[in-house]
């Protein structure tokens, strides 16, 4: 297989790569819509495309350590998603996710664990990590089976505002347990 300019990491399925300007008008449009909205309980962006195109170049021109967006990609190079990892606190050695498949034929067929699984890898191989954590509302179960899937275990719930969560988490040792497992 041929190397992506910015590979990241690569699964079975997805190839993850380092975001460019040339994702920003597909990002804006998932951003946009109101079902890919309602999965990170929040409102469809509002803003302009220009005014998402300044603070999509920001992003790239200034990146942080603590928060970091992933282009995803299916092997034949179809942008279809992004992850990323925000909330990272390396004294206490863990960071949050979160993971939008932004193309609906790529949901439900494997793509969202072989995503979690290659990126959970890629941060315990490469950030100073031994927890991974995320939350996802209580009525998406697809979620939650991807997240189980690729290792979570639930750990507690949380409720904000009319919004109620399942929180989950991985540990470094029982990613690399699983992994090992499968082989």
């Amino acid at each position: 297989m041929t190397a992506v300019v910015g590979e990241v990491a690569r699964g079975k399925l997805i190839v993850l790569r380092e975001k460019t300007l040339a994702d920003a008008e597909q990002d804006y449009e998932w951003r946009r819509d109101p079902e890919l909205a309602t999965f990170d309980a929040a409102r469809p962006y509002g803003g302009s495309l220009k005014d998402y195109l300044a603070v999509f170049g920001d992003e790239l021109r200034y990146p942080s350590p603590y928060r970091k967006t992933i282009a995803v990609e299916d092997h034949d190079g179809r942008h279809i998603g992004n992850v990323m990892y925000y909330n990272a606190d390396f004294h206490r050695r863990e960071a949050e996710i979160g993971v939008t498949i932004g193309l609906r034929e790529f949901w439900a067929r494997g793509f969202g664990t072989d995503l979690l699984k290659t990126f959970v890898g890629h941060l315990f191989d490469n950030l100073s990590l031994d927890r991974i954590y995320l939350k996802t509302l209580d009525w998406n179960l697809r979620a939650q089976r991807c997240f189980e899937n690729a290792g979570f275990q639930r750990y507690g719930t949380s409720r904000r505002g009319e919004y109620h969560f399942i929180l989950m988490d991985i540990r470094r040792d029982d990613f690399y347990a699983g992994s090992e497992a499968e082989t």
